[in-house]
């Protein structure tokens, strides 16, 4: 078949379509059976070129609707600004209503999702000598969670297309000490919870589901956050669901969170009875004036971001560049807080992914890289080996196979090379937006000779 030439116009003509022939990339600079042509490439704007997108702005994030204010005000006025004995409270009406929409039991709100986790290990009983299992993929509040129970975090390495833990990795790091798992469904979408769980049976072992960034998200026909033992939300400004700071754990076992209640309220019970170990990690009456103020507009948010993500993925099929994160089957929709894609270096000429983002961000298109190192790559990990307190629980040996086990190739290899349209906000906005992100795409790749010289 004779190669053609592909414009930007004709490139998403081409993927929208499904196009088979263009994953068997050939040799560069041929994509396909279709040749790009350098010659009908627009002049890049690092270099002088008019911008994809000049000067439009991108939905920004948190958005604040009269609901918002008017609820603040309402919770400002009536002098009750702490959830116990305030009538009415914005903060349990707020754990009835997203119980309701995650279809779980019960919901004990927090005041950040560092603190949900935390909860969750300390509900759990895991402590000073256990183990628990994670990704080294996510925020530092995931790690912390377990340490500041003076427990171990052991982190296993990802599977390369989906940056979720890998269940393989996962059974090398159990041992006599483990007693939970904590995958983290990063960027909002499932980890394959399936083989997870099968993992826990086998080992007896406890699954706190690290939800943060997964709110309203399905897999198999239950929300993220419902399927283990227990299920942590944040509600940081950043998140999907927002109110500054803020958090949950959600679940289904009565007794467990009547113990999560108990844990995040210093230790005291509904009947005001203290009767375990516990910090105060209440949500205020303001964090849940917010998030209430925003419940009318949750489930339309949370379908733009999966029908926006779903149109993107069918521009960007076939395209070898930038491969999105991929799906585990049995994910009926994600939270999508980031929309995530792989860098190929392979596939730009050799360029490294901070000169592509350097060119692209010129052409006002709201994309960066994400997470630029494991968590395994701060000194916390010599910091906890030389406290007493885990020398004292944790045998020298033990230890010293720790710190030479943080070895994750696959998460450095993300870590380079993952790249995020920058969320929640822009993936609300509506279709040409998500166009202009692909117009951006392909004007550099048009352009990807140039580069290295960027």
């Amino acid at each position: 078949m004779k190669k053609k030439e592909l414009t930007r116009r004709k490139f998403l003509s081409v993927v929208s379509a499904g196009s088979a022939g263009i994953v068997a990339a050939g040799t560069l600079p041929a994509l396909g059976n279709v040749e790009i042509s350098s010659g009908s490439a627009s002049k890049l704007a690092i270099l002088g070129g008019d911008p994809v997108r000049n000067n439009k702005p991108w939905r920004s994030w948190p958005f604040i609707d009269q609901n918002v204010i008017d609820s603040v005000v309402k919770t400002t006025q009536s002098g009750r600004w702490c959830r116990m004995g305030a009538p009415n409270s914005r903060v349990s009406a707020f754990e009835k209503e997203f119980a309701a929409m995650l279809g779980a039991k019960h919901f004990v709100g927090t005041g950040s999702g560092t603190q949900s986790l935390n909860v969750c290990v300390e509900a759990l009983e895991i402590g000073a000598g256990d183990e628990v299992i994670t990704s080294p993929y996510s925020d530092m509040g995931t790690v912390a969670s377990i340490l500041v129970s003076r427990a171990l975090p052991v982190m296993a390495d990802l599977d390369l297309e989906s940056f979720q833990i890998d269940p393989d990795e996962i059974e090398k790091r159990i041992t006599p000490a483990t007693k939970a798992i904590m995958p983290v469904h990063i960027m909002g979408l499932p980890c394959d919870m399936d083989r997870i769980m099968a993992i826990a049976k086998k080992h007896n072992l406890r699954v706190i589901e690290d939800s943060c960034q997964a709110h309203l998200a399905e897999y198999k026909g239950k929300r993220l956050g419902t399927i283990g033992d227990l299920g942590a939300f944040s509600f940081q400004e950043t998140k999907v669901i927002s109110c500054g700071e803020g958090g949950g754990i959600a679940g289904n076992d009565d007794l467990l969170m009547d113990r999560c209640y108990t844990v995040q309220n210093h230790g005291t019970t509904r009947k005001g009875v203290t009767e375990r170990i516990g910090p105060k990690y209440r949500m205020t009456e303001f964090e849940g004036a917010i998030l209430m103020g925003q419940v009318p507009q949750f489930m339309e948010r949370h379908k733009i971001r999966n029908e926006n993500a779903a149109y993107l993925r069918s521009k960007l099929q076939g395209f070898p560049g930038l491969v999105p994160q991929k799906i585990y089957e049995g994910t009926e929709s994600g939270a999508y807080y980031k929309f995530a894609m792989y860098y190929h270096k392979e596939h730009w000429n050799g360029a490294e992914p901070a000169q592509f983002l350097k060119a692209i961000r010129a052409e006002g298109i709201a994309v960066s890289g994400y997470i630029g190192r494991g968590l395994y790559d701060d000194p916390w990990v010599d910091f906890i080996s030389n406290q007493k307190v885990y020398q004292k629980m944790y045998t020298p040996e033990r230890l010293k196979q720790y710190r030479e086990e943080m070895k994750y190739p696959n998460c450095d290899a993300v870590c380079k090379n993952v790249i995020i349209m920058n969320g929640p906000g822009p993936l609300l906005g509506p279709r040409s937006d998500m166009d202009d992100l692909i117009n951006g795409i392909m004007k550099v790749y048009e352009n990807r000779d140039l580069l290295k010289t960027i």
